[in-house]
């Protein structure tokens, strides 16, 4: 089990602040970390005000020492397990990785160890210390792609607050159903399907929730699609596409019964058969690193059953073309 590190800091009041609450004074006081953390800590007491506990309401006088005295809690107690990660970006707040299809993110019921949250604990056995070992967005079992993870309590502060401002830019590549002739923004509400607890789907009383898609490259029954998130919906790019009636090849929830291309070669039928998994693929993420504030770019190169797909889609056009001519 990792240590339980002090959070131990000090901060004057400022003159300008007196007759305002304690808590509001404390969040612009240590803004690495959460409200809802710092109002745990002045809860239990770790947080003090002029030496002494304080309520969130206590008004300041401006001119005292506040004291963060907080030890940190484990907040996972999943199994660390030696799981190879391919890691794209380290240092000491982060770590930016690039996850297989297949992995499950988090343990749960039917999957309690063997997922990434195991791995990360391997990897670093104080994330135990972080909400969700660090994670601040997920990604479905058979997505592949970066993700990012916080190694310290004022990264995975800062990283969430980027994300709630969508300050967190991530950009997606998908392998679609239909030749489409031009991108666009998908615009639709989301939410839990009403009778399927598994899915998720458009619904005028969902939560917002907007893809920008942009044309990657064409086939004559397919299209690979350049997806851009500005909310992050689960399953969001997976039921917008099925949405504009394009599902994502491979998809086992979204994606319908197997629609071959007219005059598909065998290799491309089986091809197509055998793609068990949404051909998603998050390809690049950027945001601001949380402590320093340096813009971070990573990108995950495709995944090499996508790269397959996609070899055996422009072997199939040319194909067709080259029929078509004679």
């Amino acid at each position: 089990m990792p240590s339980t590190p002090s959070a131990s800091r000090q901060a004057t009041v400022p003159d300008e602040a007196a007759g305002r609450r304690f808590d509001a004074v404390l969040a612009e006081l240590f803004p690495e970390y959460s409200r809802s953390r710092l109002a745990a800590w002045i809860k239990s007491g770790d947080a003090l005000l002029a030496g002494e506990p304080a309520r969130p309401r206590d008004p300041v006088r401006g001119g005292e020492t506040v004291t963060l005295a907080a030890v940190a809690e484990v907040q996972t107690e999943a199994v660390a397990e030696d799981i190879p990660l391919d890691i794209l970006y380290e240092d000491p707040d982060l770590f930016v990785l690039d996850k297989p299809a297949g992995l499950v993110v988090h343990p749960g019921a039917g999957n309690p160890a063997g997922t990434l949250v195991n791995a990360l604990l391997h990897r670093d056995p104080e994330l135990a210390l972080l909400p969700r070992a660090g994670i601040v967005h997920r990604l479905d079992k058979d997505t592949s792609g970066v993700m990012v993870v916080a190694r310290t309590l004022p990264a995975h502060t800062g990283l969430v607050a980027q994300r709630a401002a969508r300050e967190v830019h991530r950009q997606s590549l998908a392998v679609v159903v239909g030749a489409l002739v031009s991108g666009g923004t998908a615009n639709a509400a989301i939410d839990r399907h009403p009778r399927d607890r598994l899915r998720m789907a458009v619904r005028e009383d969902g939560k917002d929730a907007v893809t920008h898609f942009r044309l990657r490259e064409r086939f004559r029954a397919h299209t690979a699609l350049e997806c851009r998130l500005e909310t992050g919906r689960t399953h969001q790019i997976r039921v917008h596409m099925q949405h504009l009636r394009h599902p994502i090849v491979g998809d086992p929830l979204y994606g319908g019964p197997l629609k071959l291309p007219k005059g598909a070669s065998e290799e491309l039928a089986a091809q197509l058969r055998g793609f068990r998994r949404q051909a998603l693929h998050a390809e690049t993420l950027e945001f601001a690193h949380p402590v320093s504030g340096e813009a971070v770019r990573v990108s995950a190169p495709v995944p090499a059953d996508m790269r397959e797909l996609l070899r055996g889609l422009r072997a199939d056009s040319r194909a067709w073309e080259e029929s078509q001519r004679r």
